[in-house]
């Protein structure tokens, strides 16, 4: 998978990220998330045909200081999910935008999305965070 720009990208408040192409969405963590969590050694992926509700968990991922669910930032159906990641979950510390992505979903509200923040809204929002 090619990186995404984080510029095209919405965001949300628990440090996801959406890049949604259609009514169809790819999901992974943030930059400002990987680099808050540290190493990370762990991640627990949902299954595929599992309908995920915005908001709710769809996953763990653990690191050397703490174990953070994964937040769904939009609904939809797990088309697919990047196994990969299982064997080798540091890599959401080396390409969270590119080979860290987690999953992807089909039929996505695509209200949902856009009712996230934009990057320039999530730039500014993590600088309030300490």
């Amino acid at each position: 998978m090619n990186t995404m720009d984080p510029k095209t990208l919405r965001y949300t408040r628990d440090h996801e990220w959406v890049a949604l192409v259609g009514s169809e969405a790819t999901i992974g963590i943030t930059e400002h998330a990987e680099r808050a969590l540290g190493d990370i050694t762990y991640i627990e992926l949902p299954k595929r045909g599992t309908r995920l509700v915005a908001g709710r968990s769809l996953g763990v991922v653990e690191s050397v200081k703490a174990a953070s669910d994964i937040l769904a930032p939009v609904g939809g159906v797990v088309s697919e999910v990047n196994t990969a990641l299982v064997k080798t979950p540091e890599v959401l510390n080396q390409d969270a935008y590119g080979a860290g992505w987690i999953c992807k979903l089909t039929d996505v509200d695509a209200a949902q999305a856009h009712a996230l923040m934009n990057s320039e809204q999530y730039a500014a929002f993590c600088q309030q965070e300490p």
